[in-house]
């Protein structure tokens, strides 16, 4: 007797993302939606954080356009573009010489210093900054002895500590991404450059720093979006003179008691940071066709317009 087949029941491809969208709408969607939803009410005034929200009002948006608080937008700004390029033009060199002058088998050894600092707690990292550069600290009396200051350093609680203070924390996530890429290139590509003529500098604009462009973004990405909203380096080491978005979002939520103002503050740190984002990739992508026709050439003793080929590097 003939048995019918038996069936399976099959869950859909998509099942398998589903705990990890789940996660992603709760996490994150939600909460954003929250802050958004918020940053159009008013606070009940005399109540502690209480928020109402009829009439839904812009009024918050017009009070975070102040010059009280828009001026703390603008320093955010500066000092994550700032704390990303300096950590793109310090970490690019470091991740360059482990992956293209390091033996392999020394570069695990190299990786894992780079990674000893996340052993110890961020806030534990940034408090010890103000050790280090404390008025009365070790590295203001060896300045002062070694005859560099005849005074005190004052670093402390200005906008330089905080800039320092980034650059420390975020810089191995821009010299992880930039060293996966970079590793993985093949030498014989820059070889190949080489003995066709073209000089380190050319080698490296055409050949290097294209291939290695993906880590290059993912850096930038990966330091720029937490840097922007980091409020504890601001807190710890900045002051007054050194704050930031994210630690006046804080005192708004935190101290103030003021969730409406505190969430449209947020939003518009977030729009600041897209803004910013789209800026920089439509300048990669102009970047990258001027790239594209640097890498050009004319075949000698034929008409460019019709032989003209692209090296791809």
């Amino acid at each position: 007797m003939h048995r019918a087949p038996r069936r399976s029941l099959r869950l859909p491809k998509f099942a398998l993302a589903l705990p990890s969208w789940g996660y992603y709408v709760a996490f994150f969607l939600v909460p954003v939606v929250l802050i958004i939803f918020y940053s159009f009410g008013t606070k009940i005034p005399g109540s502690a954080g209480r928020t109402e929200f009829s009439p839904l009002t812009l009024d918050r948006y017009r009070d975070a356009i102040k010059p009280t608080f828009f001026v703390v937008l603008q320093q955010t700004m500066r000092i994550s573009i700032t704390g990303t390029l300096l950590c793109l033009i310090i970490g690019f060199p470091v991740a360059y010489f482990m992956a293209i002058r390091i033996p392999a088998r020394w570069r695990g050894i190299f990786l894992g210093v780079l990674i000893i600092p996340f052993w110890t707690n961020f806030l534990i990292r940034t408090i010890a900054w103000r050790i280090v550069l404390s008025p009365v600290g070790f590295l203001s009396n060896w300045l002062q002895d070694i005859g560099m200051r005849d005074s005190n350093i004052q670093v402390l609680n200005t906008k330089a500590a905080v800039q320092l203070g980034v650059v420390y924390n975020y810089l191995p996530l821009m010299i992880f991404p930039l060293f996966v890429t970079l590793d993985r290139l093949e030498p014989a590509l820059r070889e190949a450059s080489k003995d066709l003529g073209a000089s380190r500098l050319k080698t490296f604009l055409q050949v290097t720093l294209p291939l290695c462009a993906p880590g290059v973004i993912a850096g930038l990405l990966l330091v720029f979006i937490p840097l922007s909203g980091d409020y504890i380096t601001a807190a710890v080491l900045g002051g007054a003179d050194g704050n930031m978005s994210g630690a006046l979002v804080a005192s708004q939520f935190l101290q103030a008691q003021n969730q409406a103002l505190g969430s449209a503050i947020a939003v518009m740190l977030m729009g600041s940071i897209l803004l910013v984002i789209a800026i920089v990739a439509i300048i990669s992508f102009a970047f990258k066709a001027v790239l594209h026709r640097m890498r050009k050439v004319d075949i000698p003793g034929t008409r460019g317009d019709d032989l003209a080929v692209a090296t791809n590097g």
